[in-house]
């Protein structure tokens, strides 16, 4: 696992943004697994300005997105495929049959899992996944105690996560319980993997994350068997991490080796 540190969370989304520019440079044709919330909106923005202002292209890009409420139509305001076209989709140049979330309002939501899986396995495999992680260490709606070999299925959300969320529904409103989610091993299985974390409040699940012990509690753990796993964060999220200074280090060496020998090593397919 790589630990990048950066000052801040605009440091932070353009160097993810350099990470996702280079891979889809290299590939045009890239599978890229998307998250959605506040943390990769920054990362969302600077694709967008690059599009725009640098000609990058992601007219053969393929996305899957993490995960989707049971229960909200796709329309709905607070639906994930909404957000990902309002904040991504719908400025970019990417065709809309190619990006993938899954649906909320399926007759029978247990079989949205096993369809998902299938068309991930048919598009090649996820060769980057992008990830946000939450206060307890959940990524998707892996929530803890969730199977570390677990696939795409429906979860049903902590009461952590429903109070997390009720900030975007009306008080008066449905607010779903159950999501579909990709499993942490779908998540695994992915070539590469970029998580982002910003704010103090991430403060402990990071640390838990990075440091702590391989746990169902902190789901977001399981990120410490993957081979290929950069960690972006922020001084205020990196605040609770013992070898936070060790981090800035191996940080600095590797830029300085990378630089001179394999710039291309981060690059998955």
């Amino acid at each position: 696992m790589e630990v990048l540190i950066f000052p801040d969370a605009e440091s932070l989304a353009k160097k993810s943004a350099d990470l996702v520019e280079s891979q889809i440079t290299k590939y045009a044709d890239s599978v890229i697994g998307l998250a959605t919330g506040s943390t990769p909106l920054g990362l969302y923005r600077e694709l967008i300005e690059r599009h725009k202002t640098h000609g990058l292209s992601f007219k053969k890009v393929k996305t899957f997105n993490l995960d989707e409420y049971v229960g909200i139509p796709s329309d709905h305001p607070q639906s994930y495929r909404t957000f990902m076209d309002e904040h991504f989709f719908n400025q970019i140049d990417i065709e809309k049959s190619n990006t993938k979330v899954p649906e909320g309002m399926a007759e029978n939501p247990l079989e949205i899992g096993p369809a998902y899986e299938k068309s991930i396995k048919e598009a090649g495999g996820l060769d980057l996944q992008v990830l946000g992680v939450g206060t307890d260490g959940h990524i998707g709606f892996n929530e803890p105690t969730s199977s570390l070999g677990s696939i795409t299925r429906v979860k049903t959300l902590t009461e952590q996560t429903i109070e997390d969320n009720s900030r975007f529904f009306e008080p008066d409103e449905f607010q779903p319980k159950l999501a579909i989610t990709m499993g942490i091993k779908t998540i695994l299985d992915a070539r590469r993997i970029l998580l982002l974390a910003n704010g103090e409040n991430k403060a402990q699940a990071v640390r838990d994350m990075v440091e702590g012990p391989l746990s169902a509690f902190c789901p977001a753990s399981a990120l410490q068997l993957h081979q290929r796993t950069t960690v972006l964060i922020d001084e205020p999220a990196a605040s609770k991490l013992t070898l936070k200074e060790y981090y800035k280090f191996v940080g600095e060496m590797q830029d300085d080796l990378l630089r001179k020998h394999r710039p291309s090593d981060w690059i998955s397919r």
